[in-house]
């Protein structure tokens, strides 16, 4: 045997030796295939619906996973996804909520309670990044990136175009106005820090933007008399005089004389809260009242996030038990009551962003 074939023999052999160390180490570390499932459809059904009642939210999600891999077309399938973003949302993993809910969307766009998909998928992706600093302090979200409060502000709207009639409206359009409290409050926060810098200019563009787009918000007072005192440093006496004169008839206590005063505009953190984050001292209160008082229910929302209902049960289980679990009742959390979700009128469109 010539050396080169001795070579290729031995390189082939030790190929093989090490291809099946490896796969017996892999078996020795307990790493077995699959069994396939351990219940049937209807079992996994009723254990995540008996977990839901008992507020076992880990248990219910393994319960649906299962159920969505074993039975990807079952007769539970439609509702196991139903409920497996709701309960991912109550975990609040809203990443996976609102993923879930795009591919429920896009798999069956038939489903009677495919409204509830685009509805949870909006409050999904608005607590996407609203962690816990921000949740229990008075940190802003719209001072930190709002890129997710676009996708929900698209979501809303989506949901009250092709569904103008859904049970889920009157919160979709208090979500949308607080959504642009928050886009309104983000360009005002850029332009605090451009006066700041001396940026006149781009504090007013960033104003002008708040008083063309979002007109019915709290921060077009202190848009105003950004616009007014900008041009007053620019030198830019007849525009800095039309704002001022706006400003004169509208927030009188804003203007002292030929000038205008920002500062009373603008709700300015103590030293307090800025010192502590946000978790204590509070915010000097304005010189005016904001103009919010229609729409202070939007300053609930996010603690409103919680309090999303379970979808509906249109598949109903069986009366018979299986292998020793119990069936349970549908479940249906309902959204609060109609007092606090009809507050404003059907008539009234959501404001529209660009």
């Amino acid at each position: 045997m010539s050396r080169s074939n001795f070579t290729t023999l031995s390189l082939s052999l030790a190929l093989s030796i090490s291809l099946f160390t490896s796969g017996c180490a892999v078996f020795k570390r307990g790493d077995k295939p699959d069994a396939g499932p351990a219940f049937s459809e209807q079992v996994y059904y009723e254990r995540a619906q008996k977990s839901l009642l008992r507020n076992q939210l880990d248990d219910a999600t393994r319960a649906l996973e299962a159920l969505d891999t074993y039975y990807p077309t079952g007769a539970y399938t439609e509702q196991a996804q139903l409920d497996l973003m709701y309960t991912r949302f109550r975990q609040s993993d809203y990443t996976s909520a609102a993923s879930t809910a795009e591919r429920f969307i896009r798999l069956y766009p038939n489903n009677p309670q495919l409204d509830y998909a685009h509805y949870l998928r909006g409050v999904a992706n608005m607590e996407i990044g609203f962690d816990s600093l921000l949740r229990y302090t008075s940190l802003q979200q719209a001072h930190r990136d709002v890129g997710f409060l676009r996708i929900a502000y698209d979501n809303f709207n989506e949901l009250l175009q092709k569904y103008p009639n859904s049970r889920y409206r009157h919160d979709a359009i208090q979500r949308l106005q607080h959504i642009n409290q928050q886009f309104a409050e983000n360009e005002m926060n850029v332009a605090r820090y451009n006066i700041k810098r001396g940026a006149w200019v781009g504090a007013i563009q960033r104003a002008r933007w708040v008083l063309e787009y979002y007109p019915q918000t709290p921060q077009i007072p202190e848009a105003i008399a950004t616009l007014g005192y900008s041009y007053q440093q620019l030198g830019m006496t007849e525009q800095a005089k039309q704002y001022r004169d706006l400003l004169q008839l509208n927030y009188p206590n804003l203007v002292k004389g030929e000038q205008i005063n920002l500062k009373a505009a603008q709700l300015q953190p103590s030293l307090l809260n800025r010192l502590t984050l946000g978790i204590a001292g509070g915010r000097q209160k304005p010189v005016i009242t904001p103009a919010d008082q229609a729409n202070s229910v939007t300053q609930t929302i996010s603690q409103r996030a919680s309090a999303v209902p379970a979808p509906q049960q249109l598949v109903q289980p069986t009366t018979s038990t299986a292998e020793g679990v119990r069936i349970v009742p549908s479940i249906q959390l309902g959204l609060p009551a109609e007092s606090n979700t009809n507050s404003i009128s059907d008539s009234q469109p959501a404001d529209q962003t660009e």
